[in-house]
């Protein structure tokens, strides 16, 4: 489903990286690996349609990216590094805002059920500025629940989580996957899921 052909990333006069080809299909599992400053985060980006590569296209669907971008974009989440959540918002605004920006019009019991699901019973009308940064993050992962995105994006999306939510994350990636859908993404830290081979791009 997704194409990657002849891919090139600049950053002012560096070039990140050059020639990058992949495929991902239904099912699968790719995790982005490199050296700090080797492009994880820009390719990922311009994967999304953020950023416009210096060569090669990226296709959906047999179609580039640019051209479909409503329809790409219902299919696609991208969650960054940053958790992009608004401090004076509590956990339940924040998800269902979010989730309308994106085109998913959820209710307050589909939100609910997405919320308890990350670990945050008791917490949904909180504001988020009280929160620890683990449950931050959970609202933020949270967005992966609602709507019907066949496409992550994940830039470290295991950033503050203890074990147990790590271990949560590798769950709701692997039911995914399961679904047909499929996923990329960045980490630092370990992570593996359960029937699941993850296949690897290392960028230099």
């Amino acid at each position: 489903m997704l194409e990657v052909r002849n891919l090139a990333c600049t950053r002012g006069d560096h070039q990140l990286f050059a020639g990058l080809s992949f495929s991902l299909g239904a099912g699968e599992l790719m995790q982005v690996q490199g050296e700090n400053g080797s492009g994880k985060t820009s390719l990922l980006r311009t994967l999304c349609g953020f950023m416009q590569p210096a060569e090669g296209e990226i296709c959906w669907r047999g179609k580039n990216i640019h051209e479909i971008d409503e329809e790409y974009y219902a299919e696609m989440i991208y969650l960054g590094h940053l958790n992009a959540i608004k401090d004076e918002l509590n956990a339940l605004e924040n998800l269902r805002i979010s989730a309308g920006l994106a085109g998913c019009d959820i209710d307050e019991a589909g939100a609910l059920v997405a919320l308890r699901r990350m670990g945050l019973r008791r917490r949904e009308h909180l504001p988020v500025k009280v929160l620890s940064q683990g449950q931050r993050r959970r609202v933020a992962l949270s967005r992966l629940l609602v709507g019907n995105a066949h496409l992550w994006i994940l830039d470290e999306p295991l950033t503050a989580l203890d074990v147990g939510a790590v271990g949560l994350m590798q769950e709701l990636i692997g039911e995914h996957l399961s679904q047909g859908g499929m996923a990329i993404f960045t980490t630092h830290q370990p992570m593996q899921v359960a029937g699941v081979e993850t296949r690897l791009l290392t960028l230099s």
